[in-house]
């Protein structure tokens, strides 16, 4: 069997282990990236769901600067495409899908072109290793460390093991936290344990797990007739179900056209999760619209693939696409159109756009993971609009990513209401992602410290995307800095390094939606409100870096950094006098006008500025950053 070695291994190709290994190796390491399917990308190749769920700051504020890669990269896949009289030749926000759920939607195979295009220069300088069609079957343990991991070809029986420092569990259903004997949660808490309103009054239910979806792509064709065979089971799905173009959302049930769109709707069926408008593209690319099927009525609820035999998750996932497949062919067939009439058998199956021979996706659209016992767990309450009546969310100060998106809860069984709650702008907590009782092991997927209800607002793409860059980061400096993440959790000063590493890299910790990756006083911003050094409105995501600072806030920031430094006066009077007494009358002057660069540059005059102009609340911060850099994290405190 052949062993490999490597600084990381990333078991799963998901789209946080994706971001997991860009991370790992722009830091500089080796890395292994092994997944059991075709393609890597995980929710946008081989599950389907290649509509993005995000939120409306997206395309400004609220994702990282690889994220941004991605999403932009996808938009030039598509350019080239459009056709001469296209609106979107001039929207640099364009969508290939034009769909109402989300903000950029597109085929699969972009996103996995992408995903290949930005890690293929770490291939090329074989920093990277990628191996698709293996699934992890062992995992070497010794009391809080993994050694190795030993991966099959389950067609060919080909076996091979790796060895690494670290390992970032990225698997779409947490298969290292079994394999690996680490302490998991499983499926749905109680409210003695997690005190959240919407948790079980019972006991923890392990088989309370969100659904999941085998989803599939169709194009409408008229005057065509492209019935699929009638699936087995498809009475019972039909009627038990049920299948309809109708959604329950807890409060109100709303009805959906087809192609119309009625009265007290978002849009019509069949733009909801769109991937090809054909109409801003060259008839020779696309003649006509492509759109996703992942819709309620093909949400498979009755059993979970968690913790079961090999027998019985292969007859859960058959009946599970005999689902989806009786879905469509209940389109095809008896789906109430928009004339009057019943069924559209216009609707053609686009077998090539998941890439299988029955039209469905690789692998179900998975939901819900086995979950760590993390150093920190995340709960309804920190994140919920309920209980967070401020802008943001709960603020974690080990912050190591941001998100934004609805508690939005598929339940396990239509007996159970699934949950849709509004949350506030928050953030992914460092402990989150390191499990209690494994020391190299970091959680890079859906599998980190939440709830089974908060999981809801943490499982979309971009809250992913940014788990796995902070688990790749994280595994980077801890192997480049000799520490454990554990102490990086634990050490004010090693998580702050770590911190400002993050920023670095364009990872953005603090919610600001008017200072994005791009502003000069991004990092000075995100860790001067980490630190707790630069106050924040607590009714506002906006910080207003262009305006005057008041006298009393240049003060008060002044001071915090001060006591911050654990530096009296007497001593700050060595390092440029920046902080005494009389530099503050220097900085600040008598009154508000006065506040000027210029007084600013006479007490630092390292930090060169053109012009003496007022000095702006966004100009302070980066002077106060340019200190806290020079004396705490480079030259010791």
């Amino acid at each position: 069997m052949e062993r490999i070695g490597t600084d990381v291994l990333i078991i799963g190709g998901s789209l946080g282990g994706c971001a997991a290994a860009i991370s790992v190796c722009r830091a500089g390491l080796s890395a292994c990236l092994v997944e059991e399917t075709r393609w890597i990308g995980g929710q946008v190749t081989s599950q389907g769901v290649s509509a993005l769920d995000e939120h409306e700051y997206i395309e400004k504020f609220g994702c990282s600067l690889t994220y941004y890669e991605f999403r932009n990269k996808i938009r030039e896949y598509y350019r080239q495409k459009l056709n001469e009289s296209s609106p979107a030749r001039q929207n640099p926000e364009f969508s290939p899908g034009n769909c109402w759920v989300s903000r950029l939607s597109f085929e699969p195979k972009a996103g996995l072109w992408v995903l290949n295009e930005m890690l293929s220069p770490y291939l090329r300088m074989g920093q990277l290793k990628i191996y698709t069609l293996y699934k992890p079957v062992f995992v070497e343990r010794s009391d809080d460390r993994i050694s190795t991991v030993t991966f099959i070809n389950e067609k060919t029986g080909e076996k091979f093991q790796v060895e690494a420092e670290y390992f970032i569990d990225a698997t779409e259903l947490g298969d290292i936290l079994s394999l690996s004997k680490i302490r998991y949660v499983v499926g749905a808490e109680s409210t003695k344990e997690t005190d959240e309103p919407h948790a079980l009054d019972g006991p923890n239910d392990p088989s309370i797990v969100q659904s999941f979806t085998y989803t599939f792509a169709v194009e409408y064709r008229p005057g065509e007739s492209n019935l699929v065979k009638k699936p087995e089971g498809y009475e019972y799905f039909r009627d038990n179900q049920p299948y309809s173009l109708e959604v329950d959302y807890g409060d109100r049930e709303i009805k959906y056209g087809m192609f119309k769109v009625l009265e007290g709707t978002f849009g019509s069926f069949w733009t909801y999760r769109r991937l090809i408008d054909s109409s801003q593209f060259r008839d020779d690319c696309y003649r006509f619209d492509i759109s996703l099927i992942n819709w309620p009525s093909n949400d498979f609820h009755e059993r979970s693939i968690i913790d079961t035999s090999e027998e019985d998750r292969l007859k859960v996932l058959k009946k599970a696409k005999n689902l989806s497949l009786g879905f469509l062919y209940w389109l095809q067939t008896e789906a109430p159109r928009d004339d009057g009439g019943k069924g559209y058998p216009e609707l053609k199956l686009r077998k090539d756009v998941m890439g299988t021979a029955d039209g469905l996706s690789t692998f179900p659209y998975v939901r819900e993971s086995r979950r760590i016992r993390a150093l920190k767990t995340i709960r309804e309450q920190d994140i919920s609009a309920e209980f967070q009546k401020r802008a943001r969310s709960r603020i974690f100060f080990d912050s190591v990513g941001i998100g934004k998106y609805w508690i939005d809860v598929h339940n396990h069984d239509k007996k159970k209401i699934s949950l849709l709650i509004d949350t506030k702008p928050f953030q992914i907590p460092l402990g989150a992602l390191i499990p209690e009782d494994v020391d190299n092991l970091i959680a890079g997927s859906k599998n980190i410290g939440t709830t089974h209800i908060t999981n809801g607002a943490y499982r979309v793409h971009h809250v992913e995307w940014s788990i796995g860059e902070a688990a790749g980061a994280l595994a980077a400096f801890c192997v480049e800095n000799r520490v454990r993440p554990k102490s990086v959790f634990s050490s004010d000063k090693l998580r702050q390094r770590f911190q400002i590493d993050l920023l670095e890299r364009g990872v953005p910790l603090f919610w600001f939606i008017d200072v994005p990756i791009s502003s000069g006083c991004f990092v000075a911003l995100q860790i001067g409100a980490i630190l707790k050094i630069v106050d924040w409105d607590e009714n506002s995501l906006y910080f207003y870096p262009n305006h005057p600072v008041r006298t009393l806030e240049a003060f008060t920031w002044i001071k915090r950094l001060s006591n911050f430094l654990s530096l009296n006066l007497e001593r700050l009077e060595n390092t440029n006098e920046l902080l005494n007494n009389k530099s503050l009358t220097k900085i600040l002057g008598k009154t508000f006008n006065e506040i000027t660069i210029g007084r600013i540059r006479t007490c630092f005059p390292e930090l060169f500025i053109e012009e003496d102009v007022l000095i702006e609340r966004g100009q302070l911060v980066r002077v106060l950053y340019e200190v806290l850099r020079f004396l705490y994290f480079e030259n010791g405190g």
